[in-house]
């Protein structure tokens, strides 16, 4: 079994409804994406799935989120934008993605600081 990492960045302010503490007000971070494939086969030249690839998909997504408010986007009007829901969100909109049929995607790992991550996986 092969396994590939490709991990981007993404800044953005949020609130989380609801918390009863400091993280319900506005607030920002710089969060760093991990995205986790894994196959069994290679292609002809030894590549699982080219990286760019990876990244190019990943990119489409975070450019949606990138410097906005997360609150505020259609995908997090109701759900709170929490780091497991973002890492819920760009899983199950990478798994749809037909660049990336190939493999299986394993997981989405959302870092909101140096010391704290969600993933989430099927």
């Amino acid at each position: 079994m092969y396994e590939l990492m490709v991990e981007q960045k993404f800044s953005a302010a949020h609130q989380l409804r609801e918390y009863q503490g400091k993280c319900e007000n506005l607030h920002g971070h710089t969060w760093s994406v991990q995205v986790v494939i894994r196959t069994e086969m290679l292609d002809k030249i030894g590549l699982a799935i080219d990286f760019r690839v990876i990244k190019k998909a990943l990119d489409n997504l975070l450019n949606k989120l990138d410097h906005t408010c997360l609150n505020q986007l259609d995908m997090f009007l109701e759900l709170n934008p929490s780091s497991e829901n973002i890492a819920r969100w760009l899983y199950n909109t990478l798994k749809e993605n037909p660049q990336l049929a190939d493999v299986k995607l394993h997981l989405v790992r959302v870092w909101e600081s140096d010391t704290a991550c969600a993933a989430y996986y099927e």
